[in-house]
């Protein structure tokens, strides 16, 4: 399979924030925030920066791509609308694909390449992972989906994850294992990763909820509650 010719910039909001480019199908540059609080605050000027370093605009890029997840109501939204914004305004075409796919791909085609069945998992706070399974030539088998981490197949264990759960997964961790989406790499091998449209992966309810009834079309304020759970394990 050819790969997509010209600049392309990869963008995954699934576990903090992930900006990456590629030229010609060669990982070239990124920037990397593990905080999954700031996409609001971070997210386009890391675009911004990442470009003007390679002296680029948005309309000199042939493909914008951008991670679906699964992962966090909040961060994904976040990043495929400015996925979907900024193609819009440049013209720029622009197209998913999975957050753990793409973790996976690059452990495969890495210097670590795995033998055998494996499994990709990331943070999805509330004590929980999520997690696909990958066999012995990297093509996903099950999954994505969301479990407690004692839950997950019983594989050698890549991604993200990993590092919240290290007692869990301490006899499990694949030598070269990644630990973390590199967004250039993303988007050098974004021909080989599903194409998964846009629709967010989010495997889960957001944690905010309108609750369903109400004793008047109109409610006064004081009687429309909405309730907010913040995110956390």
């Amino acid at each position: 399979m050819s790969s997509t010719s010209g600049w392309v910039l990869a963008i995954d909001t699934a576990s903090g924030i992930n900006v990456g480019l590629a030229h010609d199908g060669r990982p070239v540059d990124s920037r990397t925030e593990t905080s999954s609080r700031k996409h609001v605050e971070e997210l386009m000027p890391m675009i911004d920066e990442l470009l003007a370093a390679h002296d680029l605009s948005a309309s000199d890029l042939s493909l914008i791509a951008v991670g679906i997840g699964p992962g966090p109501f909040t961060g994904l939204r976040i990043g495929i609308v400015t996925a979907r914004t900024l193609g819009l305004v440049a013209g720029v075409a622009v197209r998913g694909f999975g957050s753990l796919d793409a973790i996976a791909a690059a452990w495969f085609a890495g210097e670590s390449r795995p033998d055998s069945p494996v499994v990709v998992a990331a943070d999805a706070r509330r004590k929980e992972l999520y997690w696909a399974a990958y066999d012995a030539s990297g093509i996903r088998e099950t999954g994505p989906a969301v479990t407690v981490p004692g839950g997950l197949p019983l594989l050698p264990v890549g991604g993200p994850g990993i590092e919240v759960y290290p007692e869990v997964f301490a006899d499990r961790i694949a030598p070269g294992a990644p630990h973390r989406l590199d967004a250039a790499l993303a988007a050098a091998m974004i021909d080989h990763l599903p194409d998964t449209g846009l629709e967010p992966a989010y495997l889960r309810k957001p944690d905010a909820e309108v609750p369903r009834t109400r004793k008047s079309a109109l409610p006064s304020t004081k009687k429309l509650r909405i309730a907010y759970r913040q995110e956390g394990r």
